[in-house]
């Protein structure tokens, strides 16, 4: 016998009339839901065989195929193992470079307007972590009060003809390609900061994540394919140009057609390939450094900082 509510009404035969709708409906979107799950791992799953096949097919490299611990990390993770089929593809372009080029950095310090642009986009593409820079703008006074002015003086590696950071690195990490850039190899390195002691332009550092030295390095994984570094292709005022020194029709080699261009201390005699327009000579042998930089970043990797200390330059 059916049992009936209260108010007369067959409660059971009630459920049952309510349920059965109801449960077609959930069995519905459960079937279709199970249905779009199987599709994304399916799809997922295609894409990472995909992706093996592709890394499998990138031929091993002598020296960055596998970054050992932190150190390196910055590239690969920045610009992905599709770079390292690349420069397999071209023929060890990342090491070697190209042949019969001389890259170098022109800056016309009449179009400079500090705006830091080049420091921020050099830091996205380059992944440099905070505090320290591969390119950086001080913002200085020169003459004396009351005939001062301001003045910015953008910094770089300067990627000399004769670089001093490379004869002095004992373990061979640092070395100069065809086209002139110097480079870094981060898994040689040691950190001892000998060629941040050897630039005499105070362009290399101590990289506080990987422990090693580090500069900048003109965007060679943008160059070397085709493109602008960073730093150049962000420039508010078009300051810096870059180009092909042994090409007549490249911004830097008409600059020294056509006007006088001048480099940062050239009595050291390492022959930079950063050009200046308009350098002072307020500035030109007495470069605004950034000590702090260098001696913090010692005292972090428990090292000796040195004499070199920001209250003794401030004085």
């Amino acid at each position: 016998m059916r049992k009936h509510d209260g108010a007369g009404n067959n409660t059971e035969h009630r459920r049952n009339q309510a349920s059965g709708p109801e449960i077609g409906r959930r069995q519905f979107f459960r079937t279709l839901t199970g249905t779009a799950a199987g599709m994304v791992v399916a799809v997922s799953h295609g894409a990472k065989a995909a992706a093996t096949a592709t890394a499998s097919a990138i031929p091993a490299m002598p020296l960055l195929d596998r970054p050992r611990g932190d150190a390196g990390r910055d590239f690969i993770d920045g610009h992905g193992a599709a770079a390292y089929g690349y420069t397999a593809k071209d023929g060890d372009l990342a090491f070697k470079g190209f042949e019969g080029k001389r890259w170098a950095m022109l800056v016309d310090l009449r179009k400079c307007i500090g705006c830091q642009a080049c420091t921020a986009a050099c830091k996205f593409e380059n992944n440099v972590p905070g505090a320290v820079f591969r390119t950086w703008v001080p913002d200085v006074e020169i003459g004396r009060y009351p005939d001062t002015r301001r003045a910015f003086l953008p910094r770089l590696c300067n990627h000399c003809k004769r670089p001093s950071c490379i004869e002095v690195c004992p373990a061979g990490a640092t070395w100069q390609r065809r086209d002139g850039i110097v480079v870094v190899d981060y898994d040689r390195c040691i950190g001892c900061g000998a060629c941040v002691d050897a630039c005499p332009y105070d362009a290399r550092f101590i990289n506080p994540l990987t422990q090693t030295a580090d500069k900048c390095n003109f965007c060679a994984q943008r160059t070397d394919q085709g493109l602008l570094p960073a730093c150049v292709e962000t420039c508010v005022g078009g300051a810096r140009q870059f180009g092909d020194l042994n090409d007549p029709h490249s911004a830097p080699a008409r600059a020294l057609q056509q006007r006088p261009v001048q480099v940062l201390k050239p009595e050291t005699g390492n022959q930079p390939c950063v050009l200046y327009i308009d350098l002072t000579d307020a500035l030109q042998n007495n470069l605004p450094g950034r000590p702090d930089l260098w001696s913090a970043d010692r005292r972090a990797a428990g090292e000796p900082s040195g004499d070199w200390t920001t209250e003794e330059v401030s004085q």
